[in-house]
């Protein structure tokens, strides 16, 4: 059986529903640096110098999930690892008692992304950035002017749609706020004709925990390797 488009997920968006961010034309297909640091290859092993230096800038570290080329002479890998992929399979569990109520959410546009990048930044530091908004739809949550927790959309492949930065501020955890989120975003998914997934490191118990409970389950696991281009 042959590779199928979940296995190397970056690939599949950028060759098919998100192709107008793709940067590369060749063996390699990357997001502009400002919208997330993942890179791409179509094959495991295959040799992309060319199409690498093309597009990665000396001294930038990148992330390449599920499927890698073989690495230029060179360049440093600075961590390896897996990631769970999990695929919307069942009805969610009815929401706890409390769950925030779901009218009490707001879209997030271009003046939030101010507080969209301070919470990301305590939860996922490198891959939410600038433009990272811009891959799909945000939903928050706010409490006496902060932004308490937020949810949104990333990859998009056919018939496919990521669910991505799911964070909850510290202060405000436990509140349920994450769920309701992330029920808003799988209704409107759902309301597209696509089927929500996403991606979650493997130690990450609670964060599985609630993902199971909302109707993921585990589809695959990935490998997950962060590598640096020499300076």
């Amino acid at each position: 059986m042959g590779a199928l488009p979940l296995d190397n997920p970056m690939w599949a968006a950028l060759t098919t529903r998100q192709r107008r961010f793709a940067l590369g034309t060749g063996l390699v297909r990357r997001y502009p640096r400002e919208m997330a640091p993942f890179v791409a290859v179509e094959r495991a092993a295959v040799d992309a110098t060319v199409d690498l230096d093309a597009l990665v800038e000396p001294g930038e570290a990148i992330y390449v999930v599920g499927v890698a080329p073989a690495w230029p002479h060179g360049w440093q890998v600075l961590a390896t690892g897996s990631i769970l992929q999990m695929l919307h399979a069942a009805p969610p569990a009815a929401p706890g008692q409390r769950a925030a109520p779901v009218d009490d959410w707001t879209e997030l546009g271009e003046r939030d992304l101010p507080a969209m990048l301070a919470l990301t930044a305590q939860v996922y530091p490198e891959f939410f950035r600038a433009r990272t908004r811009d891959l799909g739809r945000y939903t928050g949550l706010w409490r006496d002017g902060t932004l308490a927790a937020m949810a949104g959309e990333r990859l998009e492949l056919d018939g496919l749609v990521e669910i991505s930065a799911v964070c909850t501020h510290p202060a405000h955890t436990g509140r349920g706020y994450a769920a309701a989120l992330m029920r808003v975003l799988m209704e409107g998914i759902g309301s597209r004709g696509a089927v929500p997934f996403l991606h979650v490191s493997d130690h990450n118990r609670r964060a599985i925990d609630l993902y199971a409970r909302l109707g993921f389950a585990e589809r695959a696991r990935l490998e997950l390797w962060k590598v640096r281009r020499p300076a």
